[in-house]
């Protein structure tokens, strides 16, 4: 159909391959699409090593501090004392590396919009919604190590030192 009206209005004009635009559109942005997905699992698996070594540092710092959660049971701290003890650390810790973060970002951002695809390099959006994710997975990578802390026997943790 689309030969025929082509035809109908210049004999002149060849019509080799046609296409729908929306295909052509499609062709046309295959790197775009494969850079973004690409930028996307680097972003998953940074979350991923981010979620470990959060809880690598939550985990040992509350493994060097089993005598002074131990201390703290044995005077009378109750348990939801030492779950705020040990996610406060947590949060803390996120709190820096998302202000870090951020600004880093903020740096890099005018740099690594051409890798961008539907969002701009100041998303309010994304601005907003990485450092509640990211204060989310400290509260699960945290979540562990409290609950071993809780299980502290104060006679135990005493007579080990």
């Amino acid at each position: 159909a689309v030969r025929r009206e082509l035809t109908a209005v210049d004999r002149r004009v060849a019509v080799f391959r046609t296409i729908p635009l929306s295909s052509h559109i499609g062709q046309a942005l295959v790197g775009d699409r494969l850079t973004a997905a690409l930028v996307a699992v680097c972003g998953a698996m940074a979350l991923l090593l981010a979620s470990v070594g959060l809880y690598g540092v939550i985990a040992y710092a509350v493994a060097t501090r089993m005598r002074e959660i131990g201390v703290r049971v044995a005077l009378g701290a109750r348990p939801g004392h030492i779950v705020r003890l040990v996610l406060g650390e947590g949060l803390l810790v996120t709190s820096a590396g998302v202000a870090f973060g951020l600004a880093l970002a903020a740096a890099a951002a005018r740099t690594l919009e051409s890798l961008l695809f539907g969002v701009t390099a100041s998303d309010p959006t994304t601005y907003a919604v990485v450092p509640a994710l990211l204060a989310l997975v400290a509260l699960l990578a945290a979540l562990a190590p409290a609950r071993r802390a809780l299980r502290v026997q104060p006679t135990t943790v005493l007579r080990q030192e």
